[in-house]
This record gives C-alpha cells, sequence and structure tokens, in this order.
C-alpha cells in the first residue's frame, strides 16, 4: 500500500498525487505533537482565514450590539445570525498610517500590517500577520499559506501610490505580496498535485484504490466521514472542470454568443459567484485536510472594477460604494450582503465537519475586513468581525467598542492574535500593546 504519514498526517499517494486525509477519530496522527490527548489522540491545529472586500460598506448597515443569542446584527452581517454566539464584533479600530496617504491604496496596503508605505509608485509595505504565522507554521504543512483572489491585481497608480497596494493584503515581506492564486483549479493542484503536475486526471480517480483499501482500516463513523470527504473532492473537480470551459471573462457579458478564439482549458469563472464560491469551497479542503492552516481570500479589490449581473445590479462596486454619498442605494446593500454570504458559507461548512468533540470552526478563527467603513474613504474606523472559536481561545458572542479609547489600534489586534497562536512578541506594526478583553 501506498498510503503514508507525513508529518503525522495520513496521506494517499498517486502518480503526481498526493492528498492528505480529513482528522479521523480511528486514528491517532494527525495534529501537533503538543497537542496530545491524555488518550494519545492528536488534536486538531488551529487555523485563521482572513476574507477581505474593498470599498467599505453601506453606511448604517453594519454593526452589532447586545451578546449572546440575543446579539441584533445590522442587515450587512444578518446572514451570520446562526453564529452570533461564537462571533465577535470589534468597532473602533484603525491602522495610523492608512491615514497619512490618500485614498484606496494607502489605505489598503498595510492593512494587516500597520505598515508606512512607499509612494511615487514604489512598492513597500510590511510582513502582514497572516504571513508571520504562515512563517511560524508553515513547515509542518504542504502549503504554508494559501492566498486566494477573484479579481485580477491591479498594476496601475493611483493618487501617487501604486493599486498594487490595492489588490494584495498578504504580504510575504515588505517589497513582496504574497502570490494571489485567481485560479480555482490552480488552487486545487497546490492541496493534491505535485509540483508543476497539471494534468486533466481527476485526483480521486489516482488515489481510489488506495483510498478503498485504507477504508477498511478505520471505523465505521470515519468512512462515512471519509466518503464524506471524498465526494466533496469529486464535486469541487466537476465544477472547477464546468467553469474552466468559460473562458476567462468575468464582471461583464460577451457581445458574441460564441467566442471568436479558442478557450483556455482552465480558467477564471464566468459567473462571479460561482468564482466564490469555488474558492470558498477550496478553503475549507485546504484546512481540512491540514493542507495549509492560513489562508486568505481577497473577494476583490480595494477600488474595485468587479460588476454583479447575476445580483441584476448594473453598476460597479466602486461606483456602488460612492451611492453613500447621495441616497443610499439598496443595490449597494445587496452587493454588501453577497459578500458576507461568502464569510457565513465558510463558517457554515467548517461547523459542519467534526474533528472529535468539536468542529472544524472551533477550531478556526475567520476574520472579514474592509479598507475602510464606508465608500466614503474614512478609514479611522475600520470594519472587523470574527467567527470561530480559535481552538478554544476566543470567546464568542460579543460586542467590542474601542472608539474614543486611547488604545485603538488595529495592529494591537493583529498582537493579541499572534500570541493565541504561540508568537510572541513585543511590538507589531505601530502597536506595542494587545488590545484589551479579545
Amino acid at each position: 500500500m501506498h498510503i503514508q504519514s507525513f508529518k503525522r498526517r495520513v496521506l494517499l499517494r498517486g502518480l503526481g498525487v498526493t492528498m492528505a486525509l480529513p482528522w479521523l477519530e480511528s486514528l491517532k496522527v494527525w495534529g501537533d505533537e503538543s497537542s496530545s490527548s491524555a488518550k494519545g489522540q492528536s488534536q486538531p491545529p488551529v487555523r485563521l482565514a482572513v476574507l477581505f472586500s474593498g470599498n467599505g460598506f453601506h453606511a448604517g448597515k453594519w454593526w452589532a450590539k447586545g451578546a449572546g443569542k440575543d446579539m441584533e446584527l445590522g442587515p450587512v452581517l444578518e446572514s451570520l445570525t446562526d453564529f452570533r454566539e461564537r462571533l465577535l464584533f470589534i468597532n473602533g479600530l484603525y491602522n495610523a498610517e492608512a491615514l497619512k496617504g490618500n485614498i484606496h491604496s494607502s489605505q489598503t496596503g498595510n492593512l494587516l500590517s500597520g505598515a508606512p508605505l512607499a509612494s511615487g509608485g514604489d512598492i513597500r509595505s510590511g510582513t502582514s500577520f497572516d504571513q508571520i504565522i504562515a512563517q511560524r507554521y508553515g513547515n509542518s504543512t504542504k502549503v504554508p499559506s494559501l492566498v486566494l483572489g477573484c479579481e485580477r491585481s491591479n498594476p496601475g497608480i493611483h493618487k501617487n501610490y501604486s493599486m498594487l497596494y490595492s489588490s494584495h493584503i498578504s504580504w510575504s515581506s515588505p517589497t513582496a505580496p504574497t502570490p494571489l492564486e485567481l485560479y480555482p483549479a490552480l488552487a486545487f493542484d497546490r492541496l493534491f498535485k505535485g509540483e508543476g503536475e497539471r494534468s486533466d486526471r481527476s485526483v480521486l480517480d489516482v488515489v481510489l484504490n488506495e483510498a478503498n483499501r485504507f477504508r477498511s482500516r478505520i471505523s465505521a463513523t470515519d468512512q462515512q466521514k471519509l466518503d464524506e470527504y471524498l465526494n466533496s473532492v469529486r464535486e469541487i473537480e466537476q465544477r472547477i472542470g464546468q467553469a474552466g470551459k468559460q473562458g476567462e471573462l468575468q464582471g461583464w457579458r460577451p457581445t458574441l454568443d460564441k467566442p471568436n478564439l479558442p478557450r483556455p482549458p482552465e480558467g477564471i469563472p464566468q459567473n462571479l459567484a460561482d468564482h466564490m464560491r469555488l474558492m470558498c469551497d477550496i478553503l475549507v479542503l485546504a484546512f481540512q485536510t491540514d493542507a495549509t492552516r492560513v489562508c486568505t481570500l481577497k473577494l476583490n479589490n480595494d477600488h474595485s472594477y468587479l460588476q454583479f449581473p447575476h445580483l441584476n445590479v448594473a453598476v460597479g462596486h466602486h461606483e456602488l460604494s460612492h451611492s453613500d454619498r447621495g441616497k443610499q442605494s439598496p443595490d449597494w446593500l445587496k452587493v454588501n450582503q453577497f459578500f458576507l454570504e461568502q464569510f457565513a458559507y465558510i463558517a457554515r461548512k467548517l461547523d459542519s465537519i467534526q474533528e472529535g468533540e468539536h468542529t472544524a470552526l472551533d477550531n478556526s478563527v475567520l476574520m472579514y475586513l474592509s479598507s475602510m467603513q464606508t465608500g466614503g474613504h474614512d478609514a479611522s474606523n475600520l470594519p472587523c468581525v470574527l467567527v470561530g472559536g480559535e481552538g478554544g481561545q476566543l470567546q464568542g458572542g460579543r460586542v467590542l467598542d474601542y472608539a474614543g479609547q486611547s488604545n485603538r489600534k488595529m495592529c494591537g489586534l493583529y498582537l493579541t492574535l499572534l500570541e493565541k497562536y504561540g508568537i510572541n512578541v513585543k511590538e507589531f506594526g505601530d502597536a506595542t500593546e494587545r488590545l484589551a478583553d479579545v
């Protein structure tokens, strides 16, 4: 048999393919040595996912009040109602450097680092806090971090700042944004296929014989869990195959009924909703198999050009964000809700994955951020919501308001989260003090 254990995880191997399996109660392998229980079984690790959308939200519609199951959520956040007891809504945080430049790029490029940004077309930010975690734990997983996107990077200049800042929130170093994967097929390959392996053969077909032999070694409960997992992989493969046939057009409708050029075999889905949902599913698979423990999903750029015909919205994202300056647009709220529905979808999927006495959501923290509160470019109060348990370290069902307090730096939140991941540093970005109560 070719079933192998690598860094305490069970792997199925085939030609050019390595498939890590989810946590199974029958096996005393998978998690970290340090987290082993008294029974000798390993515990799943803690994961981090950061989701981002640019241009802020509908004025007056992003809010939360109350606590626990009685917490009330504003219209933008209503898709998170089922997670109120595991939700931490944070108000009043800001990055000082984001107020020193101009708009969009200079408010986004340092969102996860708090670092000063170079202007004049130069590129210099700071290593983002997600990559600090990836650099610490990345050697324990196949992929140190998975950085996904649903809109292409913009190489232009806006208000004397490179728009690469608007296109990237994850930075591996001050001068290198972490490579962004837009193609679902290539993101999928990173999880399961070898380096440079891009064959059309199904991942499941390659490892199916080994999976069937492995199945006889595990409990009936784990057999059901394995079948559900393999079915989800098959479904994503099929959806990627269909999406790739649609070409690389996104955000607008083609003027031809049929293309007048050959279509590439793999591409970005035409339908934005399909694209985002595939990326969400790949994120969940990555966590489920411990292929990575850190993932960033950029749903769109700041100063975004995405359009939303599937929502019957005719105006682009950036233009919609400015509707708050005049009559507030119901279309803007509809788009906001669409983005947060992706966040809720990931939470729901992770919560359906049982890992011993807890779920994958209990063992994760999901963070949603934007670069400004509304389309008016005000970055003095950044939207921030967390969902999950972070391995029992994060208490949800709360609203924390730092507005008016002396310590309200976003980097203070990152310092706090880094500590929960076992990374103790004296300072990060512009913060030397952790946030109280998180």
